[in-house]
């Protein structure tokens, strides 16, 4: 019988398995998109218990957890590390089928060395072995990605950061080659007036200038860009609802960002104009620099405005959207092919409807000047994470073996 998730997990051919494990599985590992924390690899951080480097900041795992009817304050509460881990392990049995089912166990066979399945009857042998690890020199972070043969990794930066811990990874001799990738979202953000005030203040002490009109924005982003491509950024990743490309002009941008600038409110209109013109704006600046521009589109954010106020953004509230993507994702693209200034671009889908269609049009922009130049991404994000759990909840509650 095949044991589950021996080394031949989802190889079901013989030409499968030569494909993966005589070429794909020597291959190393080139990440181009990640949230992993610079300043852990730079200091080379020593994960205190499983439960830190498992649910430190898991979203994907948080959302599963309330799903399955975990109280909050076992997720991002005050629960103690241990407990913590074990409503997780609790909870994994209803992912099965779910990717998160996927995932935790090839990482306890593949950075851990065990084989054995996650529930709560082997919660605490897999929470000691792990932790006992975790507090070696072998499970430092650096030497975890050198074990994984990660060759590469791009980290997601705001412009304003001082990517202080990117200098630091260079200098202390790192097996991983880590770089920035310059992340814009916030001033694109002109919907929240506040927050973008209060970005752009936090703009100006990085930038040392300035930001009263919309042309000092872009000479403040501008010196970041500079900045960023100095400390070895050669990428930027966009995280949008959609593709904006209305029609606009210099000076309506101008007074848009001048009522902004002013914390008075503006139409929906006003807010695609800005985003419009800002978007076109940084990816010339991509295209001049020689950058590749990646496009994660279609996540609606802090959906849970209750959460979003006791939590904060990135903590298990963002979903699918659905706002049209093809019109404006080709009226942008167009506009900087016909200046000669369409930068090598990467697009993601989050919403699997828009996924021939993301393919369809990006492959409209292929010039011939370099292979892959408008290219489609890897998986990104949210593959439906609780479609899974729910199967299995229904499957055991049809056979009797659930009671809520």
């Amino acid at each position: 019988m095949k044991s589950f998730l021996d080394q031949d997990f989802l190889l079901q051919t013989d030409t499968a398995r030569e494909l993966y494990h005589e070429h794909a599985a020597k291959m190393p590992i080139i990440d181009y998109h990640c949230h992993l924390d610079p300043r852990q690899i730079a200091e080379n951080h020593q994960f205190e218990d499983l439960t830190e480097i498992w649910l430190g900041g898991d979203h994907y795992k948080w959302r599963a957890m309330r799903a399955n009817g975990i109280p909050e304050e076992y997720i991002t509460g005050d629960k103690s590390p241990y407990e913590k881990f074990l409503k997780w392990a609790e909870t994994m049995p209803y992912t099965m089928r779910n990717p998160l089912y996927h995932w935790t166990h090839l990482e306890l066979s593949r950075i851990f060395g065990i084989h054995k399945v996650l529930n709560p009857a082997s919660a605490k042998e897999i929470y000691t072995t792990c932790t006992d690890k975790l507090r070696t020199p072998e499970y430092r972070a650096q030497a975890i990605m050198k074990r994984m043969n990660v060759e590469i990794v791009c980290t997601t930066d705001d412009p304003i950061d001082s990517l202080e811990y990117h200098q630091k990874i260079r200098s202390n001799g790192c097996h991983t080659r880590v770089y920035p990738a310059w992340r814009p979202d916030k001033v694109l953000a002109i919907d929240n007036i506040k927050a973008l005030n209060d970005y752009l203040s936090k703009l100006e002490a990085a930038a040392d200038k300035t930001i009263l009109t919309y042309k000092h924005l872009l000479e403040a982003l501008q010196k970041r860009h500079d900045f960023f491509a100095a400390q070895g950024c050669r990428l930027s990743d966009h995280g949008l609802d959609t593709f904006y490309a209305e029609p606009y002009t210099e000076q309506e941008i101008e007074v848009i960002f001048l009522k902004a600038r002013m914390g008075k409110s503006l139409t929906e209109q006003e807010v695609r104009k800005y985003r419009s013109a800002l978007l076109y704006e940084l990816a010339v600046m991509d295209a001049r620099s020689g950058w590749v521009q990646q496009f994660h589109i279609g996540a609606n954010r802090n959906n849970n405005k209750r959460m979003f106020k006791l939590l904060g953004a990135d903590t298990g509230f963002d979903a699918i959207d659905d706002q049209p993507v093809a019109v404006s994702m080709n009226r942008f693209f167009s506009r900087l092919d016909q200046e000669g200034l369409l930068a090598k671009t990467i697009v993601y889908n989050l919403n699997p409807r828009d996924t021939e269609l993301m393919v369809a049009n990006a492959y409209n922009f292929n010039d011939g000047s370099v292979p892959g130049k408008m290219q489609y991404g890897a998986a990104w994000w949210f593959l439906d994470q609780i479609k899974g759990m729910e199967d299995q909840l229904n499957a055991l509650s049809s056979l009797g073996l659930l009671s809520r």
